[in-house]
Order: C-alpha cells, then sequence, then structure tokens
C-alpha cells in the first residue's frame, strides 16, 4: 500500500460523442472488456450516452462523501482507488485499466462514493453519466449482473492485494505490479518513475532503485528517467510472485460471457 497525492484540479477532456451513439466495432469503447462483455442490444442501451474521453494523469474521478456523478470505463492507462487515512494521507487500495470501472455501483443504486479514484497513467474511456447508467441497469439483466461481477471481481482483487502486501518479498510484489501494469497499459513501455513504484509498494525508493539495477542487469526491464520498458516478459513472470497469475485468472473469468439465460 501506497500514499499518494492527488489533483483535484485536473479534469477530464472530453471528445464529442459520435451522432446516434459510439459504435462498439469502430470506437475506442470497443477495448474496454466490461463493454464487449455485454450482449449488442444491452450494449446498445448504453452507447446511445457514452462519451470518450482523455484523462491526463492526476484527474481525480471521485472522492469520498462525493456524490458518484458519471461511470468511468477505461480502455487504455491505469487508475487507483484510493483509501483516506485519518491523518490526510491517501493509500493505493486498488489499480483499475481496461478490464473494469470506476463508479460502477451506481447501477445498483449507490449514490456516494467512499473513496478516491485518481488517474495514475493517462487514460483513454467512456463516459456515461451515473443517473442514465442506473437507468440502463434497471432495464437490463445483463448489465446488472456485470455490475455484480466485477465488484465480486474488484473484492477478491483487494484481499489479495492485503496477502501479497503482508507475506511475498518486495522484488516479487515489484515483478507482479509491472505486470499487471502492463496487462492494463497494453504495452511494454510503462511511463513510471521510481518513486511512484516505492509509493505503491510502500517501500524506500532506494529499495526499488537496487531491484531496478539487478533486473536491468538480467536483461528483464530497461530502467530510464521517468519510463520502464519490459524486454523479457517471461523472465519477469517467473520473477513475480503467484498472485500475479491468480489476478490474471480473476481478470479472465470476468471476461467469460455469461450464460444465456442469465444475460436476458
Amino acid at each position: 500500500m501506497s500514499t499518494f497525492q492527488a489533483n483535484p484540479g485536473r479534469c477530464a477532456t472530453a471528445v464529442a460523442p459520435h451522432a446516434g451513439g459510439l459504435d462498439l466495432a469502430v470506437s475506442a469503447v470497443g477495448r474496454n472488456r466490461l463493454l464487449t462483455s455485454l450482449p449488442q442490444a444491452d450494449f446498445d442501451t448504453l452507447a446511445q450516452y457514452l462519451t470518450e474521453v482523455t484523462l491526463d494523469k492526476g484527474t481525480v474521478l471521485q472522492e469520498p462523501g462525493q456524490p458518484i456523478s458519471r461511470v468511468t470505463f477505461p480502455h487504455g492507462g491505469l487508475i487507483s482507488m484510493l483509501g483516506l487515512l485519518p491523518e490526510g494521507h491517501a493509500v493505493d487500495t486498488a489499480s483499475i485499466g481496461r478490464e473494469g470501472a470506476v463508479g460502477l455501483s451506481a447501477g445498483l443504486g449507490a449514490q456516494i462514493a467512499h473513496c478516491t479514484a485518481v488517474v495514475q497513467l493517462p487514460v483513454q474511456a467512456a463516459q456515461i453519466s451515473a443517473a442514465r447508467f442506473a437507468d440502463a441497469a434497471a432495464r437490463s439483466r445483463a448489465v446488472r449482473d456485470m455490475i455484480v461481477r466485477y465488484n465480486d471481481l474488484l473484492l477478491a482483487q483487494v484481499q489479495q492485494l492485503v496477502a501479497c502486501n503482508t507475506v511475498h518479498h518486495v522484488q516479487e510484489r515489484l515483478c507482479r505490479w509491472l505486470l499487471q501494469a502492463r496487462d492494463r497499459v497494453g504495452g511494454d513501455t510503462l511511463p513510471l518513475t521510481q518513486e511512484f513504484l516505492a509509493d505503491v509498494l510502500g517501500v524506500q525508493r532506494t529499495t526499488v532503485t537496487m531491484i531496478g539495477r539487478m533486473l536491468q542487469a538480467q536483461g528483464i526491464i530497461n530502467v530510464r528517467r521517468g519510463r520502464i520498458q519490459i524486454r523479457d516478459i517471461l523472465a519477469l513472470e517467473r520473477k513475480a510472485c503467484a498472485c500475479y497469475r491468480m489476478g490474471r485468472n480473476l481478470t479472465e473469468e470476468m471476461r467469460a460471457p455469461l450464460p444465456a439465460k442469465e444475460a436476458r
């Protein structure tokens, strides 16, 4: 777990929606796995209200105690869910990328956010107002099932993260985190600093620097200022703890289609 400083001054840059809603076949929305898991008719219910946006690093999507105003479906980048401590520090509790969404519980009637969501790596996303999403969920069993399944997945990931941070060595956790970030970003080059990774892992920057140098000497990653490139994905997986594979399996379960009788 780690501490972050969100920048509430940042805001989303919206791109005008396509006439008649977004087209799953041609839009970047097609890269969000929750949206692509929906049957076409249920997706169409949402698509007419979806707007494509660009979210810069530091963009705050929601804050605890504040109304959930919109639901965000990223199709790239990285969003951190942060819990606030009494002394004011924000603690990283989960990461969300193209496999998930922020604000999804609005579809089941939730109105108030309980944690901060802040963009850590620039995001292209589709957004819909919380009210529109709740209306769509009320009319679509498939959308409601999607919400419940993803909330279960997110809870399982948070529980696994707690266990991982308690038991596993920092090198295993660093490799696991880099792999998870790669999966969400969809590329081998990650615009991350060693200071950021130290915050994510809750360790000293010197520890991350030392591990980074060892991994670079072994040809697994290449570290440059403000950027980490993964050079040997298989070797990095061997260095990571088993939590990476467990988390990935959970995500793959989420991508599996529901039986037809449940999706109607």
